[in-house]
């Protein structure tokens, strides 16, 4: 029998945040503690943070132990948060304390509550009324007795502040204090939804049947790029809050949410929680409490949203499913789509991922029986999907240092003469990924990693991407000493953007690429005033291929679309597919008709015709084919180790010593690949050596992978890492 409190005095174990690898026994302070609940202990001379994790286990002489501090006012962390946290470090091979840190990265969350000054109406009418006046009071008539900061009542009355503290001075409007971390406006699930096709409500019903049955389900929900897949989706949002139950929606950029955030309140009258790294912490430390007492409906945020502490979760949507930032590399790495499944599972809540280009794992599940699949298969309203072409880049002839063809050119002239928006997609940051010496051949490398320093005119520098180090742009070779040859080499969006501006003089260009852009919320403005008509020609990254709704934008050029198809990646082929897929269906989604021109060298790759041919179902099954006879993922498993040090030697006799001994893996038919040094094999002045194990689909193996690696012994600052799933191979 597990106790639920425990009275003062009795032995209690607490999870740390510490990294330690272990639960630690600590007596109950005075007035005892819940199960769950937050604490504060000693550890040796510090204070750390710890959840009380159930009863003590009495291995250790009682009056040598230490008694908690204290308990923190938080609602303690529920069972079903706990069990999630365990199973999802039993699959990712985490230690619990990190696991711990990712459910309790809200600062401050222990503080005691703050105040913060609210308005509300009074009684009584200003004495001489104004249009500004006017508006304020007829938002908070509206509004019944709620509160709101005076940032919030003049965003939405459209004032000065000055309007608001006129209204105070006369008693119109009552100033008072209140607790900072208020609960969220309640959603009105009364409002009205657009209207929605035949195939949309039929997707719909059968999404709010399955969140209403409140059974554990996954569906697919597979639709063409501007077909409505969050209108229909919204739906199923409704039915959750509806039954009392939180809603939450993961999204794979912060530069989506400016958007979503408004059909959201179009929606629904009121904005969401929104969870993400852009979020002050104040706001932050104010969703994860209201969060956890049930305040708040509806939270927008991302992949580390999944570790709030929910109420009553009812439904997980995971939009862009495809997308690859899903997967956390560093630190603790896990799949969000993967968790939000387990976290769901554990709930009795529906999970519905979104996406125009599901992944291959995605659609696995829904071929074996796991998952449901819904199709949506007409863009809404008048929208027609674009016309995709290629533009065979050995038949132009460019001059050099340019990378627009004259077919391309000719066609973005065209659409610039009757008003359009065109966009430039190419996968690239920066000005040039290669700075070279023209004299002896020398490239720009960065000190601390084996990458070439990538050229970044905006900022004037030089940077890493793999560590973020910067140089000044330099005039003179480092190698031979010859000054004024150094020159850039290949094309980057800026570059990209240059060359736009010579070739189209008169049209605004836009270039957006996430480093270009020091906070999230400049970077949604930007985005909001391109949807706008504030650009002609939008050139970008993989940024813009996801989820973007530009109503005037008719043509979409891709430079260099072969970048993806070659490597060892064994997602290659998919990843290209999808990204050109998903950039193709940025254009045409209003009336106006779309197309969408793929330059490429290699017109005839399987990959490129199946993009142009638009048999998505074809491609899958000869990818799943192959992948299915190859025995890796989704038909077989895999797990990367990677082990990283200072000292490449210790690195490699770690590495060697594990590929020899490999009884573990081989008692259950796994082979070990490898070692061999990563593609990027020096990161932070870290030396990177990776093995690769594959396995059968149904096997056991993250306890086979414990017993392997708890063999060898790391020396000095070596450090092991076990990626499960690996959705990258750098």
């Amino acid at each position: 029998m597990t106790h639920s409190f425990y009275d003062e005095g009795m032995l209690v174990t607490v999870m740390t945040t510490q990294p330690i690898d272990r639960t630690l026994d600590y007596k109950s302070p005075e007035g005892g503690c819940h199960l769950g609940a937050f604490v504060e202990v000693p550890l040796g001379p510090r204070k750390v943070l710890g959840v009380i994790w159930g009863k003590g286990t009495g291995d250790y002489e009682y009056s040598k132990i230490r008694t908690i501090i204290r308990v923190f006012d938080v609602v303690p962390m529920r069972l079903e948060l706990r069990d999630f946290l365990e199973k999802a470090a039993a699959y990712t091979l985490t230690p619990m304390p990190a696991m711990l840190r990712l459910a309790t990265r809200a600062p401050r969350l222990t503080d005691p509550p703050s105040t913060q000054r609210v308005y509300r109406r009074a009684k009584g009418e200003p004495t001489r009324m104004t249009e500004a006046r006017a508006r304020v009071l007829t938002f908070l008539n509206k509004s019944g007795d709620l509160t709101f900061t005076l940032k919030e009542l003049t965003k939405h009355s459209d004032v000065t502040s000055s309007v608001v503290t006129g209204l105070v001075k006369q008693g119109i409007i009552a100033e008072e204090n209140c607790p900072r971390d208020l609960p969220f406006q309640s959603m009105n699930l009364d409002l009205p939804c657009k209207k929605l096709t035949a195939e949309q409500f039929d997707a719909a019903e059968k999404l709010t049947a399955a969140v209403a049955s409140g059974n554990y389900g996954t569906t697919l929900l597979r639709g063409v790029t501007g077909s409505g897949k969050t209108e229909v989706y919204f739906e199923a949002i409704a039915t959750a809050m509806r039954l009392g139950r939180q809603a939450l929606v993961l999204l794979p950029e912060i530069a989506l949410t400016g958007e979503f955030l408004t059909r959201i309140e179009r929606r629904f009258g009121a904005q969401p929680a929104e969870w993400h790294s852009g979020a002050t912490m104040t706001e932050r430390r104010r969703i994860w409490r209201m969060v956890g007492q049930g305040k708040a409906q509806l939270v927008v945020g991302a992949r580390s949203a999944l570790f709030l502490p929910y109420q009553n979760l009812g439904l997980i949507v995971v939009d862009e499913e495809h997308d690859t930032s899903y997967k956390q590399e560093d630190g603790v790495i896990y799949n969000a789509r993967d968790m939000a499944v387990l976290r769901a599972s554990q709930v009795r809540a529906h999970v519905v991922l979104a996406s125009a280009t599901p992944s291959l794992e995605s659609w696995a599940n829904v071929q074996n029986g796991k998952y449901t699949r819904l199709d949506l298969n007409a863009r809404f309203g008048m929208a027609t999907l674009p016309e995709i072409k290629t533009i065979d880049m050995r038949n132009e002839k460019l001059p050099a240092n340019r990378w627009i063809s004259q077919a391309l050119q000719n066609k973005i002239n065209a659409r610039l003469n009757v008003r359009e928006q065109v966009m430039l997609f190419l996968n690239r940051r920066g000005f040039a990924p290669i700075t070279l010496c023209r004299a002896c051949g020398f490239q720009i490398g960065c000190d601390q990693c084996d990458a070439r320093m990538v050229e970044h005119r905006f900022s004037k520098s030089l940077m890493c991407h793999q560590c973020g180090d910067t140089k000044p742009m330099i005039e003179k070779c480092p190698s031979c000493e010859t000054v004024g040859r150094m020159a850039p080499i290949g094309p980057g969006v800026e570059r990209l953007g240059e060359e736009a501006a010579k070739l189209f003089p008169d049209a605004r260009v836009t270039v957006l690429s996430s480093d270009m852009y020091k906070t999230a919320r400049a970077l949604k403005e930007k985005i909001e005033e391109i949807a706008s008509g504030g650009a002609d020609i939008i050139i970008g990254t993989q940024l813009i291929a996801k989820g973007h709704n530009f109503p005037n934008l008719t043509l979409v050029g891709v430079i260099d679309a072969d970048l993806g198809l070659q490597g060892s990646d064994l997602r290659a082929a998919e990843r290209t597919f999808q990204l050109m897929r998903q950039v193709a269906g940025r254009a045409g989604r209003a009336k106006k008709t779309g197309s969408a021109l793929i330059q490429t060298y290699q017109p005839e790759h399987p990959v490129i015709r199946a993009i142009l041919a638009g048999e998505e179902e074809e491609f899958w099954r000869a990818e799943a084919f192959e992948r299915e006879q190859a025995g890796v993922p989704p038909y077989g498993r895999m797990a990367g180790i990677i082990l990283s040090g200072s000292n490449v030697t210790q690195v490699f006799e770690a590495a060697n010593m594990l590929a020899k001994n490999i009884f573990a893996l081989t008692r259950i038919d796994a082979k070990v690949f490898g070692p061999a040094p990563a593609p990027v094999a020096r990161i932070r002045g870290r030396h990177r050596v990776r093995l690769l194990v594959k396995a059968g689909k149904g096997v056991a193996l993250q306890s086979a992978l414990v017993e392997w690696v708890s063999q060898v012994r790391l020396k000095g600052d070596a450090r092991l890492s076990i990626d499960i799933d690996p959705q990258s191979f750098y």
